[in-house]
């Protein structure tokens, strides 16, 4: 093949490969740091979200303790008010 006609050939496959469409690395350290900033961002948020959960789990806790306890005070009070009524029921002997 002579020189001119290999000539166009080198050009095209020299410049198809030149703007083959790589990435510069300038170009995946910006793309990457978009992307780094929005992880973080949502990391964050999820820490957050975390925090706020085992605050509602504790505080729930809390409340079932508190139920229980009241529940348990008012099994006694109903025991009591129970004895009371008995007492009051019961027919008074005659004072002679």
């Amino acid at each position: 093949m002579p020189l001119t006609k290999l000539a166009p050939v080198m050009v095209i496959t020299a410049a198809s490969l030149g703007l083959s469409g790589c990435a510069t690395k300038q170009f995946v350290r910006e793309q990457v740091a978009v992307v780094n900033a929005r992880v973080d961002t949502l990391e964050q948020r999820v820490g957050a979200n975390e925090a706020a959960t085992r605050e509602a789990q504790s505080a729930a806790q809390a409340a079932g303790t508190a139920a229980q306890n009241n529940g348990q005070r008012i099994d006694q009070l109903n025991a009591r008010v129970d004895g009371l009524e008995q007492r009051m029921n019961k027919p008074k002997r005659a004072r002679n």
